[in-house]
């Protein structure tokens, strides 16, 4: 058996029409520096795997909760907060929107300027 190369995951990635506003937008959210910062790819990295924000002219946000022919959600990131309502109202005052449809009462779905959604959640 060959020895397995050793390999790091470093960032998760979300395709935007403007990833500068987006790096923006997540790096007052989560408190995390930006690294990179290119008009066509931006740069969070906290000191461990980090976000970054790749130009995709054509994006197609997707829609929460899916229906028929709707353009999917792949992934969502999911913000652990102390205060639901305060985090809720700090996210919204970053340009967020708090999604229609709220599938649990201990988290909040909100989508990112770029439509992206990302769960708010305190534990039980």
């Amino acid at each position: 058996m060959q020895d397995r190369p050793r390999a790091t995951l470093t960032s998760t990635v979300l395709g935007c029409p403007d990833p500068r506003a987006l790096g923006r937008f997540y790096a007052e959210l989560l408190g995390w520096p930006m690294g990179t910062d290119d008009p066509e790819w931006v740069t969070l990295r906290p000191g461990g795997p980090g976000l970054s924000f790749q130009l995709e002219a054509d994006h197609v946000p997707p829609a929460w909760p899916q229906g028929p022919g709707d353009q999917q959600v792949q992934a969502h990131l999911d913000v652990l907060v102390d205060d639901l309502e305060a985090a809720g109202a700090f996210a919204r005052s970053l340009g967020a929107t708090l999604a229609e449809f709220q599938p649990q009462e201990h988290v909040r779905v909100h989508l990112d300027p770029a439509g992206h959604p990302f769960c708010l959640y305190v534990e039980d």
